[in-house]
């Protein structure tokens, strides 16, 4: 726990210098604490040193650390795969999705989005590498799911989130990414108002800032391998 702040400080330097190495400014960038399996206490530390915007994958996990860090100003962002069963709860505790990748579920969580909260914001997640056992829309079906979640009045459609295959070189990283901006900027010339590409981990990053995302997306380089 005594680590994580240094760790942090490690992170958002690394984001400042992939910035600047691409001619961006780092303020336009958003780090997401990607939290899940660790404890409140390591979420309070993160926050202590700064921190506000924390990613969690199981609910069940996510709860308790809610109900013990409530009153807290923390963005809780829901990153895992999405159950219709749980959509009630991530509807009501969350403030952003990014796995989001049928209509189904989004007419879920718009309808269940508790009516004194703000608009749920979302990402729709996208499969770019085309395995089945990932989730995430296709990149042919995209402009349909997008415009449909854009209707429901109870959802913000921000941007687009992926995942992709684990690659150490960095052309390839960057292909991957660029894609997704791709895909972003064709919604934006169909009229979609977004501002948010949430792409780049702890191995890839680099690629990710340069490839124009908004958000990225690091857990073990804050708060150490996983048990």
């Amino acid at each position: 726990m005594n680590q994580i702040p240094d760790r942090l400080t490690k992170v958002r330097l690394r984001i400042e210098a992939a910035a600047k190495a691409c001619g961006r400014r780092a303020d336009d960038i958003s780090l997401l604490a990607v939290s899940k399996t660790k404890p409140a206490g390591d979420v309070l530390a993160a926050y202590q040193a700064g921190q506000r915007a924390f990613g969690e994958n199981y609910l069940q996990d996510a709860l308790p650390k809610m109900q013990a860090l409530k009153g807290l100003d923390i963005e809780w962002h829901f990153i895992g795969r999405l159950q219709s069963n749980k959509t009630a709860e991530i509807s009501r505790y969350f403030d952003w999705v990014h796995g989001l990748d049928r209509v189904k579920h989004a007419e879920r969580l718009s309808a269940q989005r508790p009516t004194d909260e703000s608009p749920l914001q979302v990402c729709l997640q996208v499969n770019l590498s085309g395995e089945a056992s990932k989730g995430g829309a296709t990149a042919e079906h995209l402009p349909e799911l997008a415009l449909a979640v854009a209707r429901l009045p109870r959802l913000k459609l921000r941007g687009l989130m992926t995942m992709p295959d684990p690659d150490s070189d960095l052309a390839t990283q960057r292909a991957v990414f660029a894609r997704l901006r791709g895909l972003l900027e064709d919604l934006r010339s169909r009229g979609l108002d977004l501002d948010t590409l949430s792409m780049g981990m702890s191995a890839d990053m680099e690629a990710a800032i340069a490839e124009g995302s908004t958000l990225v997306r690091v857990g073990t380089d804050i708060f150490g391998a996983r048990a």
